[in-house]
C-alpha cells in the first residue's frame, strides 16, 4: 500500500509537469516528518500518562509512567542487602586495625623477650611463648584481612544488583528524549504494554523535511546544500530551506524502455528541510509548493 501510495502522489505530478500549469522552477510535494517512538524496554501495565496527543514536550518532561510494584519490591531488597554487606566491611576494618595493633604488640614483646633471654634473665621457656604469640596474632589478621576481601567483593556485587534494580526502575518512568510535538498516544491508561512498544509518539520540529519530486530534466540541477523556498496555504511568508537529499534513483519508471517520450514521466525524489522555527509552520501531508533557487 505505502508504494501504491508513492505511484499515486507521482501520479498526481505527472499533469501538471506535462501540461505547463505550474510556474517554471516551482515542484509541488509534500510535509512529511520522522517521528521519535518513545517505549521503554521493560513491560508493564500503563499506570499514568502524562501527556496528550497535540501537546507539546520539553526534553526530559515525563511522558509516561508504567506499574512499579515489582521493580520498587525489587529494590528495596536490593537496598537492604547492599547496606548489611557495607555493614559487615565495617566491622571487619575495625576488626582488621585490632588485629594490626595486636601484631603490633606481639612484636615488641618478642624482640623483649629475646632480648631478656640472650641476656639470660629469661628461660628460653618464655621466648618459645613469645614467639607463638606473634605466630598467633599473624594468622590472625591474615584470617581477618582474607574474610575483609571476601565481604568487600559481597558488597561491591550488592552494589552491582543495587545499580541493576535502580536501572529497571529507572526505566518505568519514561521522559522524553527530545522536545517536540506530542503526535500520538498509542495506549490508554491501564493497558499492557510490551517491552519495546512506543507509547508516545513525538515530533521534534527538527525532524520536519518537505519531499517533492524533480522530473529528470531537473534533477541535474540540484544538489545537497542547494536553497529551496517553500510555500504552502496558511504559511504566510516563503519559508527557506535547503536540499538535503537527492533520490539516487527515479520513483516511477515506465514498464518498458526509456524513449524520448516517456522520460518526461521520470520523477526523482528530493527532500529540503527548513529551519527548526519555521517547521513548525508544516504539517505532515501538508501540499507544499517548492520554489528553486537558482
Amino acid at each position: 500500500m505505502e508504494k501504491l501510495g508513492w505511484v499515486f502522489r507521482v501520479l498526481a505530478l505527472l499533469p501538471l509537469a506535462a501540461c505547463g500549469q505550474q510556474p517554471s522552477g516551482v515542484l509541488q510535494g509534500y510535509a512529511e516528518g520522522e517521528y521519535v517512538r518513545v517505549a521503554a524496554p521493560i513491560a508493564g501495565n500503563l499506570a499514568e500518562l502524562k501527556v496528550a496527543r497535540g501537546g507539546q514536550a520539553q526534553a526530559g518532561d515525563a511522558l509516561y509512567v508504567l506499574e512499579q510494584e515489582n521493580e520498587r519490591a525489587a529494590r528495596l531488597e536490593a537496598e537492604e542487602r547492599a547496606k548489611a554487606a557495607a555493614e559487615q566491611v565495617d566491622a571487619l576494618q575495625a576488626q582488621r586495625r585490632q588485629a594490626m595493633s595486636a601484631l603490633a604488640l606481639a612484636e615488641v614483646s618478642y624482640r623483649r623477650t629475646a632480648q631478656l633471654t640472650a641476656q639470660h634473665f629469661l628461660a628460653k621457656q618464655k621466648l618459645d611463648e613469645a614467639r607463638t604469640a606473634l605466630e598467633q596474632s599473624r594468622a590472625g589478621l591474615s584470617g581477618t584481612e582474607a574474610q575483609l576481601a571476601s565481604a568487600q567483593a559481597g558488597w561491591q556485587a550488592a552494589q552491582a544488583v543495587l545499580k541493576q534494580a535502580d536501572w529497571k526502575l529507572g526505566q518505568k518512568s519514561v521522559a522524553a528524549p527530545v522536545a517536540g510535538l506530542v503526535q500520538d498516544t498509542l495506549y490508554t491508561q491501564g493497558e499492557w504494554v510490551p517491552a519495546g512498544s512506543p507509547v508516545v509518539v513525538l515530533l521534534p520540529p527538527q525532524n520536519i523535511m518537505v519531499r517533492f519530486y524533480v522530473p529528470q530534466g531537473l534533477i541535474g540541477r540540484l544538489k545537497t546544500g542547494q536553497a529551496v523556498s517553500l510555500s504552502c496555504d496558511g504559511c504566510g511568508a516563503p519559508i527557506a530551506a535547503r536540499i538535503d537529499y537527492l533520490a539516487p534513483q527515479a520513483e516511477y519508471t515506465p514498464p518498458v524502455i526509456y524513449s524520448k517520450e516517456n522520460r518526461d514521466k521520470l520523477m526523482f525524489l528530493a527532500e529540503a528541510r527548513p529551519a527548526s522555527a519555521d517547521a513548525v509552520k508544516l504539517h505532515p501531508g501538508q501540499p507544499v509548493d517548492v520554489a528553486l533557487i537558482p
